[in-house]
């Protein structure tokens, strides 16, 4: 059973759209998912609630309740959407039940400082000081010829973790969430943009790298 998290302490950046566009990906593969979700906002559950019966079936697991007990045993993968303002103890716990982790991060002063300081904190944590967890991080909402995505792009090129992709700031995203779809559940003539910006994310996450 494979753990991926979609995991930052600051709050407002894409983790629950990343967490169930992540698991819809998978789901479309032909694995049997479930998405755990940490945050009591349950903004995963709402989105899976909304999901189509003609849609790859994914498995909700309401994690902010009962941890992953719930998680049907046959899960191929458990997508996890952490909450913010996850430090100290409850980061530690977090991180227990991860492989992969995704950092996603806003094209803003305050993401970028806020990341720094939690990516430190991360780094600390024991289970990746073993190397037994992957970090990748990527830009998240951008917009193209712009300063600041110069400088989160510039930021992520230096940090200390795998710049993985940026994802562009699109309504394909709202669309999707709205229907309790994917974004690669989009007709193609709408979503081919993002399914593009996607392809670095959704290959590393299938290859070894994203794997300890």
């Amino acid at each position: 059973m494979r753990h991926i998290m979609v995991l930052n302490a600051k709050g407002g950046c894409g983790k629950s759209t990343l967490a169930t566009n992540i698991a819809s990906y998978f789901a479309n593969e032909g694995a049997t998912v479930a998405l755990a979700d940490y945050d009591p906002q349950r903004s995963s559950l709402d989105w899976l609630e909304r999901r189509p019966d003609n849609r790859p079936a994914i498995a909700g697991v309401a994690a902010f309740e009962g941890g992953l007990r719930h998680v049907p045993r046959n899960a191929d993968i458990v997508v996890s959407d952490a909450p913010a303002r996850s430090h100290g103890k409850e980061l530690a716990d977090l991180v227990k039940h991860a492989e992969t982790i995704v950092v996603p991060v806003l094209p803003s002063t305050i993401d970028m400082q806020a990341t720094s300081t939690f990516l430190t904190e991360l780094q600390g944590v024991n289970k990746v000081q073993n190397k037994q967890v992957k970090i990748g991080a990527l830009a998240n909402r951008v917009r193209d010829n712009t300063l600041i995505f110069d400088d989160l792009d510039e930021y992520l090129t230096k940090a200390r973790v795998p710049y993985i992709a940026a994802l562009r700031d699109a309504q394909n995203y709202v669309r999707a969430y709205t229907r309790g779809i994917g974004i690669f559940e989009l007709p193609e003539y709408l979503a081919w943009p993002d399914w593009d910006e996607w392809e670095p994310l959704t290959a590393w996450l299938r290859s070894v790298r994203s794997q300890p």
